[in-house]
């Protein structure tokens, strides 16, 4: 039996052992180099998710029209304002050129969904009718404190001669009132990416003669929109 021996200096050897040892350091090298690079990148991600959860304030102008959504927003009132208002003082059927009219708010019947404040409709389209310096108004809300300010008075508290005159308070002419009513349609279930809202609002107001009960006039607003959205997201 012939026994062949390796010579440990021969170039094969040699070639073989120094690509072993590259081997070996490479290993040791690209290891915590990959660790410091998953890292960085995490931390990266990391600051960028949390970047996006951070909250943030700007101005918007409360002319302009901006929606989210297609639920109502305060572009929605301004443009329920200012329909009913131009529509009300451009009314031949009420005259307002010899004797100002005299209104008293009875509100905005809310029959939607949502949680409307309709007083601010009123009360928007109250400044304007004021500003047009063609309405006067009573303030019925202020009713029950004008009882008590005059009980008050006549107790004996204010002199006779500061207190204010029983029955001088002004009658109403007309009674302002309306309705706000909503449709809601969304997408039926079925695969999709968006999902599909639409919403449509009706506004509708009316001025009624106190002393014969007639609707004197009346008018309304609609607003119809569509929103879209992602399925998945936040």
């Amino acid at each position: 039996m012939h026994h062949h021996r390796i010579n440990a200096d021969s170039p094969a050897t040699v070639a073989v052992t120094r690509q072993s040892r590259r081997s070996q350091i490479g290993t040791f090298s690209n290891g915590p180099r990959m660790k410091r690079l998953a890292g960085l990148l995490s931390l990266a991600l990391l600051t960028g998710i949390l970047g996006g959860c951070v909250a943030t304030t700007r101005t918007l102008d409360p002319q302009a029209e901006k929606h989210y959504d297609a639920s109502y927003d305060f572009s929605d009132k301004k443009q329920i304002v200012d329909a009913l208002t131009d529509s009300l003082l451009s009314s031949p059927n009420i005259v307002t050129e010899t004797v100002k009219p005299i209104i008293v708010i009875y509100g905005v019947d809310n029959e939607t969904s949502e949680h409307i404040s309709t007083s601010g409709i009123t009360d928007d389209i109250r400044l304007a009718l004021i500003k047009s310096g063609e309405y006067r108004f009573i303030n019925r809300k202020q009713r029950g404190n004008l009882l008590d300010e005059a009980d008050y008075q006549y107790s004996g508290f204010v002199p006779p001669e500061e207190r204010v005159a029983e029955g001088r308070q002004l009658g109403a002419d007309y009674i302002l009132s309306g309705t706000l009513r909503s449709i809601e349609k969304k997408q039926a279930r079925q695969w999709r990416l968006n999902k599909r809202e639409l919403i449509y609002y009706s506004m509708n107001l009316e001025l009624t003669d106190l002393e014969t009960g007639e609707i004197s006039w009346a008018d309304n607003v609609e607003i119809a929109r569509e929103s879209s959205r992602p399925v998945i997201g936040w």
